[in-house]
């Protein structure tokens, strides 16, 4: 099929046949359904769409690989995320692995050259069409490890954990803050059953469950999974953690008091309003009767309309003008 996206137009046009390759945090990109090779993502959805049509999909932090003829690299805009992505290429897999790097132009491609300089790692540039680079090296064994990458920092008394992989990386989201600053006190924490849903780097699920709540949290990044588990462990806390496509993960007729989240609405630079949508959409079918639903987002994103639908209605708890906090009840 033809390819969608300019970084998968770029390669489309190169020589290289990437038979058997491995493709290492690529788009959505129809394109890929022609092309052969392994799959490594921390994204669900994409590593669930390369399982459906029978490919071999690596989907954890540090699987184990063996040897390929190559990798492809798709760079992320977060520049620390994609120096994550070669630390993890140069420890997953044989030094001297032919390793290519893919990416726009707005997206700090052009960053690799000196990443991999700094790495002591050598590099060409193969191409540039689309507005997008294509870079290639090879994997070398460097003096970093992937788990450097991870930080923690301290907020509302608790300590989280962090990667460049999961919003708002390494420090308090405002709009998490204002949230938990306006929970209603109707609603009773102690002994609740209660679901985090885009967990992150953990804060609502460790608040959550500071206050005694029962916490289960789901996010579709294996990056942020791996983050609220360490999160809940640095603080003694205990929660389940799932990876999870919104509600998928979760077992069949669970219902739950409440249903807290922050969800995303960004898919790279793209708007991506889907799981959130779903999030409200669906959020009836597992709540309690008389469970509720509390949601903190942008101002401007369409949700009003949501959750009348799905509720009938809906209270502002609160509206700083940036963000807003939403509150609907199941009846």
């Amino acid at each position: 099929m033809t390819a969608m996206t300019p970084a998968c137009q770029l390669l489309e046009r190169q020589s290289e046949n990437y038979r058997d390759w491995l493709w290492v945090a690529p788009p959505p990109d129809a394109w890929f359904s022609d092309q052969t090779g392994p799959l490594w993502s921390t994204d669900l959805s994409i590593a669930q769409a390369w399982r459906a049509r029978g490919a071999t999909v690596y989907d954890d932090l540090a699987p184990s690989i063996g040897e390929v003829p190559g990798a492809v690299l798709f760079w992320p805009k977060a520049h620390a995320l994609g120096e994550w992505w070669l630390l993890a290429l140069c420890a997953q897999l044989p030094a001297g692995t032919r390793l290519q790097v893919v990416g726009e132009n707005q997206g700090g491609i052009r960053r690799v050259l000196k990443v991999l300089a700094a790495l002591g790692l050598g590099c060409r540039k193969l191409d540039n069409a689309r507005r997008c680079t294509l870079f290639e090296t090879q994997v070398g064994r460097v003096s970093l490890a992937p788990d450097d990458a991870w930080t923690v920092f301290e907020a509302l008394d608790l300590r989280l954990v962090s990667h460049p992989g999961i919003f708002g990386h390494g420090k308090l989201d405002s709009g998490t803050a204002l949230l938990l600053a306006n929970l209603p006190r109707s609603l009773k924490l102690a002994g609740a059953n209660v679901l985090d849903v885009g967990c992150g780097d953990g804060v609502i699920s460790a608040w959550l469950a500071r206050h005694d709540a029962q916490v289960t949290a789901v996010d579709s990044s294996a990056f942020a999974v791996e983050a609220t588990r360490r999160t809940l462990v640095a603080n003694g806390l205990n929660g389940r953690v799932h990876q999870s496509d919104v509600y998928s993960a979760l077992p069949e007729g669970e219902r739950f008091g409440a249903i807290i989240s922050n969800p995303p609405f960004h898919q790279e630079r793209a708007v991506d309003r889907g799981p959130a949508s779903r999030l409200i959409r669906e959020a009836p079918e597992h709540l309690e009767k008389g469970g509720y639903l509390i949601v903190v987002a942008n101002a401007f994103l369409p949700y009003p309309d949501l959750f009348d639908a799905a509720f009938g209605g809906f209270e502002i708890l609160a509206d700083d003008r940036r963000f807003r906090v939403y509150m609907a009840r199941k009846r």
